[in-house]
């Protein structure tokens, strides 16, 4: 009775040790399509990209807030505000000569009285505002001391520039007739000593310190023959300049008191 069970059983079929080949060629497989996909998301264009996110969006749920996609995959901030309006150099230097023509129509109402009797004469260039008061106004011959009436002048001219940042330059100007007495060896030392009384006055009246500059010329710079006593009068001056931000040199443009009727 065994027996014929035992004749019955059907023969087992031998194990297959190679199965796992099957698994491997299935990773290789994936492994393969996951190197595909890497290579084509490295050189994928703009409007490749924007499918395939829009479509992970659309399967995951929406990007994060003020996100936006970036060329590596990866999402960066929105982009801020656009910065200010920067003017161009044309504006910079059209606002700065309107600046100056300001400048320029302040300081001749102060001083019209003294314009009009020639004694101040205000032109402008691209260096800046020029004002050119006539020495007799300010000071004594030989002297360095600013006079009552002169002070008051000048008082007017620093309230005009107190609220101003301009850069402002004083210099001083003699004739060529030679001086030496005790307290000015030469004319270097008298030009000097009244663009400091000048700028002196002006930084007790408001003007910041830094603003200011005192040079003196001497007879150096004169713009008149000196051969003349009305000539050498005209070099005898002090100027105030107020320094223009505009890079150059211009040609003078007098200042006339009818433009600012």
């Amino acid at each position: 009775m065994n027996r014929r069970r035992e004749r019955r059983r059907e023969p087992e079929e031998p194990e297959n040790h190679e199965r796992w080949l099957i698994s491997y060629a299935d990773f290789i497989t994936l492994l393969f399509a996951f190197f595909v996909v890497m290579y084509a998301l490295s050189s994928i264009n703009e409007g490749k990209y924007k499918m395939l996110s829009n479509s992970l969006i659309n399967a995951f749920g929406s990007a994060p807030a003020g996100a936006v996609p970036r060329g590596d995959g990866q999402p960066k901030e929105a982009p801020g505000p656009l910065p200010a309006h920067r003017p161009r150099t044309g504006e910079i230097s059209r606002q700065e000569r309107e600046k100056m023509n300001n400048v320029a129509r302040d300081i001749l109402q102060v001083l019209a009285p003294l314009v009009k009797q020639g004694k101040v004469k205000i032109t402008q260039t691209v260096r800046g505002v020029s004002v050119d008061i006539n020495a007799s106004v300010l000071f004594a011959p030989g002297d360095a001391t600013l006079s009552g009436e002169s002070s008051q002048a000048l008082k007017a001219v620093a309230a005009v520039l107190k609220a101003d940042d301009h850069a402002i330059q004083v210099e001083g100007h003699t004739d060529s007739t030679p001086i030496r007495n005790a307290s000015f060896p030469s004319n270097w030392e008298l030009s000097s000593v009244r663009a400091s009384s000048v700028v002196r006055l002006m930084e007790e009246n408001g003007i910041a310190q830094p603003r200011l500059t005192a040079v003196g010329y001497g007879p150096t710079r004169p713009v008149s023959t000196n051969d003349t006593a009305e000539g050498r009068l005209s070099n005898r001056r002090v100027s105030i300049t107020i320094m223009s931000n505009i890079p150059g040199n211009g040609a003078e443009v007098p200042v006339d008191l009818v433009e600012w009727k």
